[in-house]
């Protein structure tokens, strides 16, 4: 699997600019789709799931028809 890279929680939150715990809750409640690795109890994220989320919920700013 190359360019598989895990990254903690703390570090996905960093990437996303949001708290580790929002992220506990996003994947506790299903309320975002983002994808999670878990690894006995660990959890990890894959940086290019959350490459994807960011993209998935970019807005242009156009406005709408």
């Amino acid at each position: 699997m190359e360019g598989l890279e895990l990254i903690s929680p703390a570090d996905a939150a960093a990437v996303l600019h949001i708290k580790k715990q929002t992220l506990a809750v996003w994947r506790c409640a299903k309320r975002q789709p983002l994808p999670y690795v878990k690894v006995g109890r660990r959890v990890f994220y894959k940086r290019r799931d959350l490459e994807r989320f960011v993209e998935r919920n970019t807005l242009t700013g156009a406005p709408r028809p």
